[in-house]
């Protein structure tokens, strides 16, 4: 770096390399940005990072109330997974594009495509459209981190830039504090300025994205020094060739048979793409999304593997504690936000608390403390139910939260010292692929077994009734009431009720909605429990990883 040479070559007493270097000095100075528009351009970057990590923990606390309005509770997942599945076969795309092209350029049309994105989402008639509009968020998303840090890169000093950098981290903690109250506060919201709540959870986007990118368009000057590169484009289409395909048969594959044509299509499809994917980053080599020769690194690969797992829970958790909340609990989409508050709380803490616990024991033991938690809270929530006091809930997503801060802390330092340290860069950029691809599988596998599960318990806690209900059922007085009548229309017509919209269970018999609520509650149970199991297997791996770790003791 410039600044060591300049100390190099004064403790050697100048001459005429002074000048040289010198020169190189006020050189590299005179491509900076004054101190006020850095701050304005920091100011945009950080709020395009917001807009990015916002968008994941806002539709937490608001996706059940937004899928009800749009009659598809049990197709949330794709709505989760579009946004997941192209944010991350994007996002290593940027850099290299960035490299080529320029930063500002690619960090404006990634803040386009996330406007974009958003209005098409606050425009939504049905859940695949949702679910679209979706995806072309997650194209505009993969960008906003990782342009932000590179930009950071390019413009500041090497000695402020780990503190730039480190004061834009702290927007995922700001994301993940204000997401849940505010995703519950739009979703339980009728109407604001004559438009439903819930779309506010995207139009709100706008004027945001608007004001970052103005700032980065009007003071992003600097130039960026561009290095050609091979980008995988290759790479990322066959990557979802693979994995969507897959997500479809996850969603639907109940409904229309596990063995129907249309699924075993679908498997075909996916295991084509799983193929092509593989022969394209074998034919790029270094250039690839996934460069092979890391992950024949037997380190490198176990703890990705932990890192995979992890995003299981992470998503899982997002997904599945606020319908747990919301539906069987009957809380408002706003006091679900907020109950989850300390849960982010949490994780901002289990950050901190993990660093000077890896510069004592190392990163593996805390890695494995971590997981250990994140599995307990699991387990437990496998045993929940109706009469569960909030109390608990609170202690268990605090819990959770602390799990996840020595996650995501240490996960990070696990994977860097898993590999050589030429290779620091490449891996930490792979940082979140993992994890997102845990995710992106987590969610849309346990979401729909989730109501697969449920569907088939809900017609048979009906069944089982008891006297009550079926004396509800009988009572003409209960049956002239249309809520009552439509759900017992359904249970005569398929053995089950519709679970796309639930908000029926605020307006039928109490008698009527506790089977429900028994079967749904049951079903998480379930769905935590075979969550708890991956997160128990993530443990076992990490375990089994050796060594203190290099830079464990910088972090």
């Amino acid at each position: 770096m410039v600044a060591d040479d300049v100390d190099r070559v004064l403790r050697r007493g100048g001459g005429p390399v002074m000048a040289s270097v010198a020169e190189s000095t006020t050189a590299e100075d005179s491509r900076l940005p004054t101190r006020g528009a850095l701050i304005a351009i920091l100011a945009g970057l950080g709020l395009g990072m917001f807009l990015g990590a916002l968008d994941t923990m806002i539709m937490a606390s608001a996706l059940r109330t937004v899928a009800d309005q749009l009659h598809g509770l049990t197709l949330q997942a794709w709505v989760t997974t579009a946004y997941l599945v192209t944010m991350t076969a994007s996002a290593p795309l940027y850099g290299k594009l960035s490299d080529i092209y320029g930063r500002r350029p690619l960090y404006l049309a990634a803040i386009l495509l996330f406007i974009a994105g958003s209005l098409l989402c606050g425009l939504a008639q049905s859940m695949y459209q949702l679910a679209a509009a979706r995806a072309v968020q997650g194209l505009g998303a993969g960008g906003l981190t990782s342009l932000a840090l590179a930009v950071i890169a390019d413009i500041s000093p090497p000695d402020k830039r780990s503190k730039y950098q480190a004061n834009l981290g702290a927007v995922f903690a700001v994301a993940s504090v204000a997401g849940p109250v505010l995703g519950g506060f739009f979703a339980g919201s009728g109407e604001i300025l004559g438009v439903a709540g819930w779309r506010w959870i995207f139009l709100i986007n706008l004027p945001i994205g608007l004001a970052a990118c103005l700032l980065v368009a009007l003071l992003l000057k600097v130039p960026a020094k561009r290095v050609q590169h091979r980008v995988d484009f290759g790479g990322a289409i066959t990557l979802v060739l693979f994995v969507f395909p897959l997500l479809v048969v996850a969603e639907n594959g109940r409904e229309w048979g596990w063995a129907s044509p249309l699924s075993i299509g679908l498997f075909a499809l996916g295991g084509i793409g799983l193929v092509l994917f593989l022969l394209v980053e074998r034919r790029v080599g270094d250039s690839a999304l996934l460069p092979g020769r890391l992950f024949r690194n037997l380190p490198f690969a176990m703890v990705n593997m932990v890192n995979f797992l992890g995003g299981i829970g992470v998503f899982a958790g997002l997904a599945l504690l606020p319908l747990y909340l919301q539906i069987v609990k009957g809380m408002s989409p706003t006091a679900a936000g907020l109950l989850l508050l300390p849960q982010s709380l949490a994780t901002t803490f289990g950050a901190r608390l993990s660093s000077p616990l890896m510069k004592r024991f190392g990163y593996q033991p805390v890695l494995a403390g971590g997981m250990v938690v994140m599995t307990a809270v699991f387990a437990v929530l496998g045993q929940v139910g109706l009469d569960t006091p909030l109390w608990t809930m609170v202690l268990l997503v605090i819990a959770l939260g602390l799990g996840l801060g020595v996650f995501f802390q240490v996960i990070l330092i696990a994977i860097q010292d898993s590999v050589p340290e030429t290779d620091i860069g490449l891996a930490s950029g792979l940082y979140n692929f993992s994890r997102q691809i845990g995710g992106v599988a987590g969610t849309a596998v346990f979401v729909s077994l989730l109501f697969g599960i449920a569907g088939d318990r809900v017609g048979e806690q009906f069944e089982a009734a008891g006297p009550q209900v079926q004396a509800a059922l009988s009572d003409p007085a209960v049956m002239s009431d249309p809520a009552n009548a439509a759900l017992a229309g359904q249970l005569h017509a398929q053995g089950t009720v519709d679970l796309n919209d639930t908000s029926f269970l605020a307006q039928v018999d109490e008698r009527l909605a506790q089977p429900v609520l028994v079967a749904l509650s049951s079903s998480l149970n379930t769905v935590f429990l075979i969550v708890g199991g991956f997160l128990a297997l993530s443990v076992v791996i990490a375990l089994l990883l050796r060594g203190r770790g290099r830079t464990a003791e910088s972090a």
